[in-house]
């Protein structure tokens, strides 16, 4: 009895081991100056060469400002792109170009995304209003496999908000990040139901497939991440993510693609309590270090572009001759990103 006692008395007294602190910081904003530089000198002469960039525009969570091009381009100009609102900066060189230089440069405020406060009772709505949103594309298709999927995840759940929820958890239980893939990925859905892994235009694509099946509106965005330094060369950090319409309340941010980078940065296990925050905050949240540059797929640009309708407008597009050039190798393009915070606004950063 003596000996259960202390026992006892030692589990009252002695604190049991601190949870460990999160890994994971999320910044309110960040301020940043974000410059492209593109060369395509390199390309013969006797060719002509166009270039259309995915143009950053103001939103709700993003401000931006002090825009600056410079070109040496015969023709250039920014247009409008009708079926899903893009801003396209459009340049030409003609025949016989000696030099094909652009540089964009703009300031940019970013805030984190956060819509949590969502309505006890979903309102009405249209649907014929979301069509665009409900459709499928070309590597995602809305029935059969798809659609028998979504069914199994979503059950007998009746509002919208359940079923992106439920299509969100199975998202960051079951897809996975795989690092070879090349670039963001092609979203090739139903590959990606019979080998899970891929990055984010994968995951997302993915995601909205399934949401869309499900009669939930939703759709990738496409952008590119800022850096945490005083200047990042940011090249090959596009990125995608995602939003569903809720009815009566409107677009909510989710990013499920990032979930699964950060487990795999970070060696997590689903089960880890550093999992379930990341599950937390990327349901209904973006964070602040990343810029909106389009959204939609199948897209047919303005101009028109000689190739195939672009399956994605993350990246620069461009043509030599009529033909496309591979964005996916900014070496050969020949493009360079990079990021950099205004000195006097460092400090509105809190590094994660």
């Amino acid at each position: 009895m003596k000996k259960l006692f202390v026992i006892l008395f030692l589990a009252l007294v002695i604190p049991a081991p601190a949870r460990a602190s999160s890994p994971f910081t999320w910044a309110k904003e960040t301020i940043q100056v974000v410059n492209m530089e593109f060369d395509l000198s390199r390309h013969p002469r006797e060719k002509e060469v166009r270039l259309w960039l995915p143009y950053p525009v103001s939103n709700q969570w993003q401000d931006i400002s002090a825009v600056r091009v410079k070109t040496d381009a015969d023709e250039s100009a920014v247009y409008g792109e009708k079926r899903y609102h893009n801003t396209i900066l459009y340049a030409r060189w003609d025949r016989g170009a000696k030099s094909r230089h652009l540089s964009l440069s703009f300031k940019a405020r970013r805030i984190a995304a956060q819509r949590l406060d969502f309505p006890k009772k979903e309102g009405a709505w249209n649907r014929n209003n979301f069509a665009q949103w409900l459709a499928p594309t070309s590597l995602g298709p809305i029935t059969g496999q798809v659609a028998e999927l979504a069914s199994k995840i979503t059950g007998s759940k009746k509002t919208v908000l359940a079923k992106a929820k439920a299509i969100y958890d199975w998202t960051c239980e079951n897809m996975y990040r795989d690092p070879k893939t090349k670039g963001c990925g092609k979203g090739d859905v139903c590959a990606l139901l019979a080998v899970p892994g891929g990055k984010c235009t994968d995951i997302h694509s993915v995601f909205v497939a399934l949401c869309r099946a499900a009669g939930v509106p939703a759709r990738e965005i496409f952008g590119v991440r800022l850096g945490k330094k005083a200047r990042t060369d940011i090249t090959g950090w596009q990125h995608c993510w995602a939003e569903f319409y809720l009815p009566g309340y409107g677009w909510v941010p989710v990013d499920p693609a990032d979930v699964r980078k950060l487990m795999l940065k970070q060696k997590l296990s689903l089960d880890d309590p550093a999992t379930e925050e990341l599950c937390r905050y990327f349901w209904g949240r973006w964070d602040a270090f990343r810029i909106k540059l389009s959204r939609g797929r199948d897209l047919i640009l303005n101009p028109p572009q000689s190739g195939m309708p672009l399956n994605t407008f993350g990246y620069p597009y461009a043509e030599a001759g009529g033909r496309p050039l591979d964005f996916y190798d900014p070496a050969s393009f020949t493009y360079r990103i990079n990021s950099g915070l205004p000195p006097a606004e460092q400090a509105i950063n809190n590094h994660s």
